[in-house]
């Protein structure tokens, strides 16, 4: 397979958007025909990435999800709030979505211990606005193959994100992992 042909993400495969450093916020949209599910952010997003794992949300014939974080004190449901539900009481990220058209709205975590407690997760492409920060890299590469992805053509898949931009991992990013290595060491009074 040809890396040319991999399709990553409806946002990113014909290049990625980077925002604008004066963007402030916007809302996000669920995919519903009517009483959309309405979130608004007043922030720009950070660590935007394209994510391989199983549990994120992505749409329609997507390899992976794109996935950034808010201040958790900078989002709020402006419509339609009762037609959330948890997809996984159980998962650390309590991803919030439409129990109509299964779109992830945004994810939370309540653990406080979390080293990403205070950050809430969302799906930028949800907003018509235009700004957002772009992704900067690709994590959990490897876990689109437990989606189904035919193991021989990650090399390929590889080779587009780096294309693209997006270096690939099979974890975070160095700076997110440095976070958690940071939290955890403070927690065992290690810093």
């Amino acid at each position: 397979m040809s890396h040319h042909s991999v399709h990553i993400h409806p946002a990113v495969d014909d290049g990625v958007k980077r925002g604008n450093d004066s963007f402030t916020g916007g809302k996000l949209y669920c995919h519903c025909s009517s009483d959309q599910v309405e979130v608004t952010v007043d922030a720009q997003c950070a660590h935007n990435h394209v994510c391989g794992c199983t549990k994120c949300w992505k749409p329609e014939g997507a390899l992976f999800s794109m996935v950034a974080v808010v201040p958790r004190d900078k989002l709020r449901v402006t419509a339609h709030e009762e037609k959330l539900e948890v997809v996984d009481p159980t998962a650390a990220i309590q991803r919030h979505a439409c129990r109509e058209c299964g779109v992830h709205m945004y994810g939370r975590i309540e653990n406080t211990e979390h080293p990403f407690h205070g950050l809430d997760f969302i799906h930028t492409e949800l907003s018509r606005d235009e700004g957002w920060a772009g992704p900067e890299f690709a994590a959990f590469v490897s876990s689109i193959i437990e989606s189904g992805a035919d193991p021989q053509n990650m090399d390929a898949v590889r080779s587009r994100l780096k294309e693209l931009g997006l270096p690939p991992y099979d974890c975070l990013s160095p700076p997110l992992m440095d976070a958690i290595a940071t939290h955890t060491a403070k927690s065992k009074g290690g810093l």
